[in-house]
């Protein structure tokens, strides 16, 4: 009996003089804010190279950044992969996430070096995707809706009921069409839109790409979103074609942050480094995903949206990305759009 106790004694004191990150490596607690799909692929794949195990929740970037703001004090998450890149940059502004260069940096595109040094090294940009949206072409033609080619187009009376967005307090899809359309017209004019917008709008989702979806499937005509969103659709099948808009749109760089008191922070860095690979970036489209990677040498898919290809408007992600500015425009939504929304 005394053996036992000797051994268990011995192991116990074993582990107390282990190496903390020999121990924390072992676990790695992760939110993803991309579609589940790639979200399951990466946690896959990570798990089967590394032997490190993941505890994943998926969370769209609104949710996210207010739950790492929530749990500050006691953190219960490691690393925060994509999700749209104003919310990292609020977060790290705040002090919520943690500065980290990656010996990756030199291999990435330079919007994803440039989200990283206007950050001080707590984010970085994985991949970047055009605003525009996406319709069903059947419903489109059954209904005999004008094709929607402009952001003007959505607002024309023949579309009431039939467009679906995200809520922006949720989605960063929504705060980046938000900021993107109070950039290419004025916040006054910007507002005045929206609340036009909002007469066509059947319903506000919690998440950014739920509305192509919802497109998709036939219960909406159009989804505003992120343009893979909709290309993702096209590739499952469905009649769906995406769409830039004529007077020119925002982006987002998605982007990836290790949080400030990481419990398992050689793991969390272990991931940012193996997240920044251009074979890892290149594995995107088994998962229909369809942005464009930040690493130069990743492949991409044929059918991504290619930035040459759109009207883009230059997106002041510093202004936009400040948690005042956030606040500020969100308070105005809920007041002038979310507490008369349909």
């Amino acid at each position: 009996m005394r053996s036992v106790f000797a051994i268990a004694a011995a192991f116990a004191v074993g582990l107390q003089m282990m190496p903390t990150e020999v121990r924390a490596a072992e676990n790695l607690n992760l939110i993803c804010s991309a579609d589940v799909v790639i979200c399951e692929l990466m946690k896959g794949m990570f798990e089967k190279e590394t032997g490190i195990q993941v505890n994943m929740v998926r969370l769209s970037s609104g949710e996210t950044y207010a739950k790492i703001r929530a749990e500050a004090r006691n953190p219960k998450t490691d690393i925060w992969w994509a999700g749209t890149g104003d919310p990292h940059l609020q977060a790290a502004s705040e002090g919520l996430t943690q500065e980290y260069k990656s010996p990756m940096l030199d291999q990435l595109q330079d919007w994803a070096k440039k989200q990283a040094e206007s950050a001080g090294y707590k984010t970085v940009g994985v991949y970047a995707g055009a605003l525009g949206w996406g319709y069903n072409t059947e419903i489109v033609k059954t209904k005999g809706l004008k094709e929607a080619k402009c952001w003007a187009d959505l607002v024309d009376p023949s579309f009431k009921g039939e467009i679906q967005i995200a809520n922006p307090n949720s989605s960063g899809t929504a705060y980046t069409a938000l900021a993107s359309l109070v950039q290419i017209m004025g916040e006054d004019k910007a507002f005045d839109y929206l609340k036009q917008l909002n007469a066509n709008v059947s319903q506000y989702t919690k998440s950014g790409s739920a509305p192509v979806k919802a497109a998709a499937r036939g219960e909406t005509a159009l989804g505003i979103v992120f343009m893979h969103d909709a290309v993702a659709q096209i590739a499952e099948g469905f009649p769906v074609k995406a769409v830039a808009p004529c007077e020119g749109t925002g982006y987002e760089i998605g982007s990836m942050s290790i949080i400030k008191g990481a419990r398992n922070l050689d793991a969390a860095k272990k991931w940012y480094d193996w997240a920044l690979t251009a074979e890892v970036q290149s594995h995107m489209k088994e998962a229909k995903s369809f942005q464009l990677p930040s690493n130069k040498s990743a492949t991409v898919p044929p059918e991504a949206p290619k930035f040459e290809d759109i009207k883009l408007i230059d997106y002041d992600f510093k202004t936009y990305g400040d948690p005042a500015k956030r606040k500020e425009l969100l308070d105005r939504w809920d007041k002038e759009i979310g507490a008369s929304a349909n």
